[in-house]
């Protein structure tokens, strides 16, 4: 197949997303991604040099489009219910986009990099940034640093918990909901960490 180098690499990220959504992220390999494109094995990986760097790519874009998602949620004043917002959001999200997510989150769990390219990290850092004024309004009395350590372990406990929400686990360990499940996970953060704080 000809095409720009611009072209071949959209062509092949959009390619890539569709295999993930409707074969799930363990179908994604460059023999299979080859396959469905019509492009070589070697223009793959001349256009991303390694598959980890494909996924990385697919994953920017999941999270700019829960990004999106959680942006367009109505603003209120109340910082309690705005946190549950978003966690609705977010689950709702992951429940839509249950391969995507788990390329994500197996990726994450799977990674060799020492260190992730500044650009990526700081787009996850935007997943977690969109909670912190709600995070701040609701403990005033702590410390910034206590704030963001605090929600840094809310977002790590959530994110943790969301591979279950891709999977049929749970449905077969308990009948516990898995909306409710997150949800009972952030309220009960939130309130121990508001009798904590009542403490000092």
């Amino acid at each position: 197949m000809i095409g720009t180098k611009d072209n071949i690499r959209k062509l092949l990220l959009k390619t890539g997303r569709r295999l993930v959504k409707e074969k799930g992220a363990e179908f994604l390999t460059a023999r299979k991604l080859s396959d469905a494109s019509g492009y070589s094995i070697g223009t793959i990986y001349n256009q991303f040099g390694t598959m980890d760097n494909f996924v990385m790519e697919q994953n920017r874009q999941t999270m700019d489009e829960l990004l999106h998602y959680m942006r367009d949620i109505f603003a209120e004043d109340d910082a309690y219910m705005m946190l549950n917002r978003y966690l609705d959001t977010f689950v709702a999200f992951v429940l839509a986009n249950p391969n995507l997510w788990f390329l994500l989150y197996n990726f994450h769990l799977n990674a060799v990099y020492k260190k992730l390219p500044k650009d990526y990290l700081r787009k996850m850092v935007e997943v977690t940034s969109i909670w912190q004024p709600y995070f701040d309004k609701v403990y005033p009395n702590l410390r910034p640093r206590e704030r963001q350590l605090s929600l840094h372990v809310l977002w790590l406990a959530i994110f943790s918990v969301s591979s279950f929400l891709t999977t049929q686990v749970l449905d077969n360990f308990s009948r516990v909901n898995k909306k409710n499940l997150c949800k009972l996970l952030l309220n009960t953060y939130l309130a121990g960490l508001t009798v904590l704080n009542e403490k000092h």
